[in-house]
Order: structure tokens, then sequence, then C-alpha cells
């Protein structure tokens, strides 16, 4: 029995918003135990089985516990609810609950509720929803009160331990849950079927969130550090640099433009901090509404469009370099990373290159491109950033670009109903591996919903997930990243590092800002 005991195994631990029209909510500098945070991202569903975005994961990450978690600062798998994890056959990746969890209503939280939380979202498969995360799941059951048993598709899956750490990952109470529709924020915020460091009292949806400690959270996180955390949400960026730079907020988290950025870096009173990054910004073609009349047309299409891009421009004009240029759909920086769009397309625009993909496929010129972005999720910036693609691509006098914006709530609903032909998307990493950037972007049942399925894709990243040796691995993911460049059914443009910032008062926001990629709330304090 060859089962893999590496990232794969883990042994027992050793013992919102306020929406703001002027200079926001003020907290005087001074909120005594508790700090403000504020922060442009929208949530679209506290409960997990609805929803698979940042917005809603800072929420999930605060008050939801997951069998296994990253501590702050750390990469390394650690158990939280569970007491251990690890492979019972290679099939067969076993969870034992600890003993004495509780949700904040009052109720037990055991393996029951653990195989409840997975096997809903999977049932209820919401199109905002993670179940993509969970292919290669095919069965969970509790069999006692403590003991959680997951059956995998593949054996030796060197990727799932980490998936229970993702937006599939939040352990929901059954008693208050439905096992077959998605609860509302206000619904769940009276359930309390919560067991994080922190549980919600106050909430406005996309208004504000107050978070309170729990001091009965048994987990991979240290107790909070402040007794309350508010978040509160803003409209307009402008405003959320107003408040941190004038201190009626502590903390401005996602998403400040660069200017606002570069200026704040000179600003007294504040500190921007940055870290580990693996945001991804890309296009996605819906490969059954985009131009083109057959296959060939369409991916000629789309590699004259790859080949066509100065995304240098984008990075250093629009992003003032705070993001830069992504010639992968893997981010540089993770594991098994390469560059095959530059080799393949080039590293600056070449239009005699572009011109001869369109003429060898037969397509007129010039192509008509209705292109989609959002106005609200990734930032202000996308409007320049998109403004910018057009000027690109219409430079090239091979394209005509119809740019279209929609702001998040209906574009996140008219995307999977294949409204867009070509549209902006971003993807901030579930967990530090080169596999999050591939499986849910071009797996079975991926969370795209672009059309895209390749059987030998499919077992590419089959083979690179059950590698358990590195070397090997690394490889088996570059060959599918070259695959992915090849047949362009993505168009990653830049990657970006996470930037915080802060009073000059306030501890814990370096040792948040690590791959795993999760801001916690638990690691800030005042000073």
């Amino acid at each position: 029995m060859n089962i893999h005991r590496g990232k794969a195994a883990l042994v027992a631990a050793a013992a919102a918003g306020l929406t703001l029209a002027g200079c926001g909510i003020g907290n005087s500098g001074d909120s005594g135990d508790g700090l403000v945070v504020g922060t442009t991202d929208k949530v679209v569903s506290i409960d997990p089985a609805g929803s698979y975005d940042k917005g809603s994961s800072q929420v999930q990450t605060q008050v939801y516990q997951f069998l296994l978690n990253f501590p702050a600062g750390s990469s390394e798998l650690t158990p939280d609810a569970a007491q251990e994890c690890d492979f019972q056959t290679p099939t067969e990746y076993v969870c034992t609950i600890k003993d004495g969890l509780t949700f904040a209503n009052g109720n037990e939280l055991t393996a029951s509720d653990v195989a409840f939380s997975f096997q809903r979202i999977v049932d209820i498969d919401h199109p905002n929803g993670p179940a993509s995360l969970l292919g290669a799941m095919t069965d969970v059951e509790a069999t006692d009160d403590t003991t959680v048993v997951f059956t995998l598709e593949e054996p030796n899956d060197q990727t799932f331990p980490q998936v229970l750490v993702t937006s599939a990952g939040p352990i929901v109470d059954e008693e208050t849950y439905p096992a077959d529709e998605v609860l509302d924020d206000d619904a769940a915020v009276e359930a309390q079927g919560f067991s994080g460091p922190f549980t919600i009292g106050k909430y406005t949806k996309n208004e504000v969130a107050e978070f309170t400690k729990n001091d009965d959270y048994d987990g991979a996180f240290e107790q909070a550090q402040s007794d309350t955390v508010t978040m509160t949400h803003y409209s307009d960026s402008n405003n959320l640099k107003l408040d941190i730079e004038n201190g009626t907020i502590d903390v401005a988290w996602r998403s400040l433009t660069p200017t606002d950025i570069e200026s704040l870096e000179g600003t007294d009173g504040v500190e921007v901090h940055q870290g580990a990054g693996g945001e991804l910004r890309y296009i996605v073609f819906n490969l059954k509404t985009m131009p083109g009349e057959d296959d060939d047309e369409k991916t000629a299409i789309r590699q004259a469009m790859a080949s066509s891009l100065d995304r240098d421009e984008l990075a250093e004009q629009v992003y003032k370099g705070t993001f830069t240029p992504a010639y992968s759909i893997v981010p540089q920086g993770q594991d098994g990373a390469t560059e095959p769009f530059k080799d393949l397309y080039g590293e600056k625009p070449d239009v005699a290159a572009a011109e001869k993909l369109l003429d060898d496929a037969g397509v007129d010129t010039p192509v008509s491109l209705n292109l989609q972005y959002n106005t609200d999720h990734y930032g202000s910036n996308s409007d320049q950033e998109y403004n910018m693609v057009k000027r690109q691509l219409e430079a090239t006098e091979l394209f005509e670009v119809d740019l279209q914006s929609t702001e998040w709530n209906t574009y996140s609903e008219e995307r999977v109903d294949d409204a867009y032909p070509l549209y902006q998307l971003g993807w901030f990493p579930d967990f530090p591996d080169a596999d999050n950037y591939l499986t849910p972007f071009f797996g079975p049942n991926n969370f795209l919903e672009s059309h895209y399925a390749d059987k030998t894709t499919n077992s590419m990243l089959s083979d690179e997930r059950t590698e358990a040796d590195e070397t090997a691995r690394e490889g088996k993911l570059g060959d599918v990243q070259e695959r992915i460049a090849e047949q362009v059914p993505v168009l990653p443009l830049l990657t970006g590092a996470q930037v915080a910032v802060a009073g000059e008062d306030i501890e814990g926001v370096d040792d948040t800002l690590d791959p795993a990629f999760k801001f916690r709330f638990t690691s800030l304090s005042k000073g």
C-alpha cells in the first residue's frame, strides 16, 4: 500500500461593511479593545454553500472552524476542529474530531456536522458556490461522533487535505443549516452556528459586521488579540483611503488603488504592509458564445489576442508596479510555475504573429469582441485596466472591442448564464499550491462554466495531483500550463501582492499576510 505521508498527512497537535458616502464611520482613532477594518469587498453569502469569493471568505475565515487550517504566518496544514487527519488507505482520508467542541448556539460540533457540511455543498451545487473544489471527493461519512471518512476518486491525492482549508471547508451546524438550500445571511447570524475565533453580533449585509471574540474557540489560530473587530464596507476606495489616512479606521484591507497606496507610503501615522501574493487577473473566454465560426477560428482568435497585449504597460501604468505581468495561469512564486505564454506569444505585442494566426485560420478581420468587466469587485482600477486592454487590442487593427461593465451582484449571475462571450475574472488562491490555479479552472465541473472540457487535460491534472515525488510533480505541472497556453481557454494578464494599510499602532498585520491568503482578524491588535 503506497500511501504518501508528506503534505497529505497530519498528526495531532502537540498538546463587512458600512457603505459610506463621505468620510466613514469614524472611530475617532480610539476603539478601546476593538478595531475597525475597512474593505470594498462585498459579501455574496455567509453560508459556505452559496459563495466562492474573497468578500464572503473574509467573513467565513473569522467565524467558522475548518478541519485543518493555516495558522498566521504559516503554510503548514495544522489541525483546527480536527485532532488529526491522515490517509487510512490510498483513497480514504480520515479525520478525528476534537472532543468538546461546540457552536456558539450551544449545539455540539461532531463528525456528523462535518460530513453534513461537505455533502450539502455538493448537493446544493450553487452556481456561486465552491462545489467544484470537492470534485475529488466521491463520498463523505461520519462513522461515529468523532470520525469522518472522505472517500476520494484518486489514490494519494496531494491536494485534497488543502481543499479542507478552502471555501469548501467551513463546518456548519446541521441543526440550523438546511441540507438543500442556502441560508440567507440574517438567518445565519441568528442561528449562531459558528465555532471559529469570532462570532457575529451586529450585522447588516455589505454595510457592517461586528465580530466578537469567541472565548470557547479551540483551533489552529491563536486566540483573538482584540475583543471586537468591526468590518465596514466602502463603496468607494477614495473614502477608504481618506479614513485610514485620518485614523478613523484602523486597517484598510482591499482594495485601495495603486495610486492611493503610493500616496499612503509617504503619509505620517500609517504603514503600508505588503505580503506574499498570488492574486491573478485574467480574461475568460466563453467557448460557446465567443466569436468564431468553428473551434479552429475561436482558438486562433484567442491566440491572436495573447499575441497582442502589453502586460508590462498594464502593470506599470495602471497598477504602479503593485501587479506584475502574468505569463501563465500559475503565478511566479508557486512551486512548478512556468511562463509558457511568454514562450508562445512573446513578452511584447507581436502584430505580425497575431495577424498570421488569424489569416491561417481564415478569420475575417477586424474581429468584433464583446468584452465585459466588473466595476466594484476587483478594485476601481479595473476601469483603467480594461480600457487599456481595449486600446491595445484595437491598436493592432485586428480587433474591434465593445467594452461593457456590470456591478458584481449582477455580474456573478450573468456570467454563468452565457451572457458574456469574454469577461474579466480575478482569482485569490484557496491554498498555496499550483494545482489551485489549474483544477478549479479546467477540471471537470470547473467554476468558470465556460464550456471548457478536455479529457487530456483532465488526465494530466489527475497525474500531477497524485504524483508524490515533488520534482516529477513540478514537471507535470509545467506540462499542464503549456497545454493551457496552447489552447488559451483563459488569458492571464497580471499577478499581485497582498497589501494592507494600518495605523502605526496596529500590530499583527504582517503576521497574516502570508501565502495562505487568509486575512485573520485574530492577529490584529492595538499597541
